[in-house]
């Protein structure tokens, strides 16, 4: 009887002792040293001294090469505004920064160690691992709206982030890179605060470990244990993008540490893209999905410049920049895709005034195939395609680009004008024109071939939300920075407008269920790309264009600006 008793008492023991390690390691605060002026957490785990079981023989280093004499991107704007202009511009930024204060507020009182928050119950959530992705993305913005104390704070709390302590086993490598060691970098290149730099190098030690695999190419999802164990695996049907958009981020941090293990990474990716842009089944582009474990272009057929494919086109003139020219393989690549979204991508919608817009649809071919016209089919985040080709008209000298970004950039401010609410949604179908010329309006071929219940010229809406997305007026600010002209300005005040009105939550601003209903449900949702790129980018527009001039700094994907190198750094 004695040993039953016993039993019991042993087990109580042993399970408060579990708890009490468990309390110990959950709430015991990490140790802390004193450097750069914070109170600095390091990371549990020491990336830099994990072994690599695929370790590059001979990185690429950074170009020897001074960096070249780009043209001039920015319009020479006067240098300063009449008095009348600079007061309606006051008022805007004002507003603009209101709202981006209330949905910092916030986070900061209900959700300072969470993600996000969840604009209209107040609650945090985790959606990136529990790296506090608000916080970090925020960093820049707080500091370029001159909030300093909260740029400080927040500092202060992103010091202390353990990049090796984690609520998910597998982190998302591409968004990971652009909002967090891009939100770094930015912060750190704009306030030279040493204890980022040092976070961002520790959050880069964890990221290369993407790259330890079989043919040192990137998974989508970063599994922590299996690169732990020297076992990660390129995927065989990840999102292009996904897997080859670090090239700003990992090109940014080799030029400021000195470490040429992170530019090596974005040069093997340029010689592969290189070699394959003109063996997929639409040459010039590459299919959305890709097989990187394998190294072969037969995972996909599909062709798009928008969600999963987006941002592989949009590093090319930016990488191309921050390298300062000296690499001609960027402008190879952004010449003959570009050129291949013209022909293959690009479309013309039948609108009732013949509005002189393009899009940017999908297309699907295989090997050998002729390929077919583009369809017609929209997203919201290939709205960035504007300001794209504005970019790479101003760095390629290329001036037939800048026509294409202002028919692209208008093209989405007219689906923005064309709902209910004044915003357009995540997904939708026109009703297209044969050429990229202008076509008739034909009353009877909408009725037949679109919806009644939708504006004019829509085919249909496959995903009515707007999720707080920053594309439109990204083309917008590049459009307005690039050509001077003011009438960006009233559109993006009128973007703005439409948004804040309907999006607006108790404790910030929210996803919207359906745009083209005049009665709107909020979604209780609120990115944190809401206060990285979307307010950041309505609140540029309206600044001095020598804030984040866009010939000083390159807007990643994630719209934080990184230093250009020039010849005199």
């Amino acid at each position: 009887m004695k040993g039953l008793r016993r039993r019991p008492l042993r087990l109580c023991a042993l399970i408060l002792t579990i708890a009490a390690l468990v309390l110990i390691v959950v709430f015991v605060p990490k140790k802390s040293e004193y450097l750069w002026g914070f109170d600095y957490v390091r990371s549990s785990y020491n990336w830099a001294a994990q072994p690599k079981a695929h370790p590059v023989a001979s990185p690429i280093p950074l170009p020897s090469a001074a960096p070249l004499s780009l043209p001039k991107v920015q319009y020479a704007f006067p240098e300063v505004a009449s008095p009348d202009r600079e007061a309606v511009l006051a008022q805007r930024r004002d507003k603009i920064k209101g709202a981006f204060v209330k949905s910092w507020d916030n986070y900061k009182q209900y959700a300072w160690k969470w993600d996000e928050i969840q604009p209209v119950t107040g609650l945090g959530k985790d959606t990136l691992g529990g790296w506090r992705a608000t916080l970090v993305d925020s960093l820049d913005t707080l500091w370029i709206m001159d909030l300093r104390e909260d740029f400080y704070e927040a500092v202060a709390a992103t010091v202390t982030i353990d990049f090796a302590s984690t609520s998910v086993a597998s982190c998302n490598f591409f968004e990971v890179t652009i909002r967090h060691l891009g939100g770094l970098l930015a912060a750190y290149d704009l306030s030279k605060e040493r204890a980022l730099l040092e976070k961002a190098i520790e959050l880069g030690e964890m990221l290369y470990m993407a790259f330890d695999t079989p043919t040192q190419m990137p998974p989508f999802l970063l599994n922590l244990a299996d690169a732990k164990r020297g076992y990660l695996t390129a995927g065989t049907f990840d999102p292009s993008a996904a897997v080859t958009s670090f090239g700003v981020e990992f090109t940014r941090l080799s030029q400021i540490t000195g470490d040429n293990r992170y530019y090596d990474a974005q040069a093997r990716l340029a010689i592969l893209l290189d070699d394959w842009q003109n063996k997929t089944s639409i040459p010039g582009l590459w299919p959305v999905h890709l097989n990187m474990r394998t190294l072969r272009l037969d995972a996909d057929n599909f062709y798009s410049i928008g969600a999963m494919g987006d941002s592989l086109y949009e590093y090319f003139p930016k990488v191309h920049a921050m390298l300062g020219g000296v690499e001609p393989v960027y402008e190879k690549l952004y010449r003959q895709s570009m050129d291949a979204v013209v022909k293959h991508l690009m479309f013309r919608p039948m609108t009732r005034d013949q509005q002189d817009i393009l899009f940017c649809g999908t297309n699907y071919a295989t090997t050998g195939d002729t390929v077919r016209s583009p369809t017609s089919a929209m997203e919201h985040l290939t709205c960035f395609a504007g300001g794209m080709f504005a970019l790479g008209s101003k760095l390629f000298d290329i001036p037939e680009h800048l026509a294409y970004a202002e028919k692209l950039t208008k093209g989405c401010v007219w689906a923005y004008n064309s709902t209910r609410t004044g915003i357009a949604p995540e997904k939708f179908t026109l009703v297209p024109c044969a050429t990229l010329q202008r076509c008739e309006w034909s009353e009877s071929r909408w009725f037949e071939e679109g919806n009644a219940t939708l504006p004019y010229g829509f085919k249909s809406v496959q995903d009515p939300r707007y999720l707080l997305r920053p594309e439109a007026i990204e083309s917008v600010f590049f459009m307005y920075r690039i050509t001077g002209d003011e009438s960006y300005q009233e559109m993006a005040w009128e973007m703005y407008e439409a948004i804040v009105k309907v999006a607006e939550a108790e404790f910030g601003f929210s996803t919207i269920d359906d745009v083209t209903v005049q009665s709107v449900t909020l979604a209780d949702a609120q990115e944190s790309f809401w206060l990285s790129e979307t307010l950041k980018y309505f609140y540029l527009i309206f600044a001095s264009p020598d804030l984040i001039s866009l010939d000083e700094y390159i807007l990643n994907t994630e719209a934080h600006p990184l230093l250009r190198p020039t010849r005199s750094q």
